[in-house]
């Protein structure tokens, strides 16, 4: 099943540090092409668990007896190792781009460029999809998931449009939805398009809220010298994933004791994210807008 090509594998390999025999977590297991590249460098005695909600990645599990794979989403990172004998791990993985698979699916509705019913979950067993915010949401609603989610411009004008013509019938399909947006776009259509698509997905899946719980459930399980590794693709979870290195706390409020020390749980090893090459781009499209973040857990850091 055709993945996407795993982004900045060496980058990515180079800032895990990895021992061969840790324990590892590959939290977005997808296609396997991450978990591949560390299993190449675990020993005998080295453990690797990978995390992925889309039962259609469960059919690219590894035949390896260090492999574990977990078919849930990575917030629940902490209940799942606890639930397969792992207290701490020595590194952690996550690259945060939804799969080629996803967008190239057609049924799944997740790309504006087939027309489909208004789907966008990843995770197949969860009940509300694309068309039920459509639908159920108020413009008020509508309006704040595309301007935070997507920095859509027009935002409250597309969220009144939409309530206004599901009035007249439910939008179903993708193409119901692009027919509402096209007297609406501004600016670059395909970048617009995106901006809306990338909001309704993000809703649909909880994508902040997961990503805030197993942030901080990565915290709790890293050895104190271990590596957070996380690729990012919009500017949203990148501020996050940023904000949590630099404090430990999602928001980026710092922490500090009474007597004003401030507490910093991670060591920054990326002052800049790393960035993927032209030929890398060149070779991979979708590897454009990805942000490379890694920091070390520390066992107390105080300022």
């Amino acid at each position: 099943m055709a993945y996407h090509l795993p982004v900045l594998a060496a980058e990515s390999m180079e800032a895990l540090a990895i021992q061969s025999t840790g324990n590892y977590v590959d939290a977005t297991f997808g296609g396997g092409g991450h978990a591949k590249l560390i299993l190449q460098k675990l020993g005998d005695k080295g453990r690797l668990l990978g995390f992925d909600q889309d039962e259609d990645a469960a059919q690219n599990v590894l035949n390896d007896n260090r492999f574990t794979f977990v078919q849930s989403n990575f917030r629940y990172l902490k209940r799942f190792l606890k639930l397969h004998g792992v207290k701490t791990v020595d590194g952690i993985l996550a690259d945060l781009g939804v799969s080629s698979h996803q967008f190239d699916e057609a049924t799944r509705g997740f790309s504006y460029r087939f027309d489909a019913a208004l789907d966008m979950r990843m995770n197949q067993e969860d009940e509300r999809t694309a068309a039920h915010i459509v639908n159920d949401y108020s413009a008020e609603d509508l309006q704040r998931i595309f301007s935070e989610f997507g920095e859509v411009r027009n935002s409250r004008t597309l969220a009144q449009r939409i309530v206004e013509e599901r009035r007249a019938r439910p939008i179903q399909t993708v193409n119901d939805l692009l027919n509402i947006m096209e007297p609406l776009i501004r600016g670059q259509r395909l970048r617009y398009l995106s901006q809306v698509f990338q909001a309704l997905r993000i809703e649909v899946n909880d994508e902040m809220g997961a990503l805030r719980e197993f942030l901080e459930q990565s915290l709790e399980v890293l050895q104190p010298g271990s590596r957070l590794v996380i690729l990012t693709y919009h500017s949203l979870e990148d501020r996050m994933v940023k904000n949590f290195l630099k404090t430990g706390n999602a928001n980026g409020e710092v922490n500090s004791d009474f007597y004003g020390n401030i507490s910093r749980p991670f060591k920054v090893i990326t002052k800049n994210p790393i960035e993927p090459s032209e030929t890398e781009i060149a070779e991979n499209p979708r590897a454009r807008s990805a942000r490379l973040r890694v920091a070390e857990k520390v066992t107390e850091r105080k300022e």
